[in-house]
């Protein structure tokens, strides 16, 4: 297993105006890293549903949590966590209750709510979701055999 190079830690209040935040730190970081426009895009709109959701549901109004996102970043790979301390959720049963999503599967067959673990599922390469005193979402990517170099593509070999 690969070391971590590097650890970046955010703690955000669990309101909507701070999931941007996250976004803009996201991307700088994917940009640094060598993902293309189209990873990033993926990524971003993974960990924004993970966040979103934990502002949305971990919480009620009146308690003021806090999310806490984590960027484990490796040479060949990043790794996102979603934390929040509020009310948990069953994963696996959500899911069965969402029902099976095949590659056939049109967004309108989707069930309400559903389309978050969908999207997060589909666009991040690894997911896990642990549901004890809270909800935590991690998340990797890991980098393909092209990556941005200064606006223009190269393989990795080239860019090591």
């Amino acid at each position: 297993m690969k070391q971590v190079m590097d650890y970046i830690e955010m703690k955000i209040p669990a309101k909507p105006d701070y999931v941007g935040v996250i976004r803009l730190t996201l991307s700088g970081i994917c940009s640094r890293m060598g993902y293309t426009y189209e990873e990033i895009e993926d990524i971003k709109i993974a960990v924004s549903e993970a966040t979103t959701n934990a502002v949305q549901h971990a919480y009620s109004n009146e308690e003021g949590g806090e999310v806490t996102v984590g960027f484990g970043i490796y040479q060949d790979k990043l790794e996102i966590m979603v934390a929040d301390s509020g009310k948990s959720f069953n994963f696996i049963e959500t899911k069965n209750e969402l029902g099976p999503y095949t590659e056939s599967s049109t967004v309108e067959q989707l069930s309400e709510g559903g389309l978050g673990l969908f999207l997060i599922e589909t666009l991040m390469d690894e997911v896990r979701v642990l549901d004890h005193s809270g909800v935590t979402v991690f998340m990797a990517k890991f980098l393909s055999e092209e990556r941005e170099n200064n606006g223009t593509a190269a393989t990795t070999r080239e860019a090591n």
